[in-house]
Parts: structure tokens; sequence; C-alpha cells
């Protein structure tokens, strides 16, 4: 399997998106859930699922410095 590079400074701009992406979904899901959900068209993919998701890829980018993809999933 090939690796795929990236330069230094596209990997922090593109966790400096995720973690924007992930705090503006932390900040409004009661509002967001429900938008998420009539796009979707149906309940079973939600905001914590993204969120895990994002939190993964923020990891892996070495973005993650406080270690929140090893905490518990944030109660709606």
């Amino acid at each position: 399997m090939n690796g795929i590079t990236l330069a230094l400074d596209d990997a922090v701009e593109l966790t400096e998106l995720l973690q924007f992406l992930d705090t503006w979904l932390a900040n409004d899901p009661e509002h967001l859930n429900p938008s998420l959900h009539r796009y979707v068209g149906t309940p079973g993919y939600d905001i914590s699922q993204i969120r895990t998701t994002l939190a993964r890829y923020i990891f892996l980018l070495g973005g993650d410095t406080e270690g929140d993809l090893f905490q518990p999933p944030p109660t709606p």
C-alpha cells in the first residue's frame, strides 16, 4: 500500500479546518442534529459520529494534543 505524503503546512491547515468543524458541531448540536437528520433522511447518523470521525482524523494528522480521541463520547 502506498502512503500519501502531505506537506507540513498543508497538514496543519487541514487539521485546523477539522478542529474548526468539530468545534462548530459541538457548539450547536440542538440545531445541527435535526438539520443533519433532515439532510441525510435518517436518524442513523448523528453529530457525535461525525465528531468521532473528525477526532480520529485530527489525531492522525498530529493535532490531538489533548487526547480528545481517547475520551468518552460526548453526551447529547
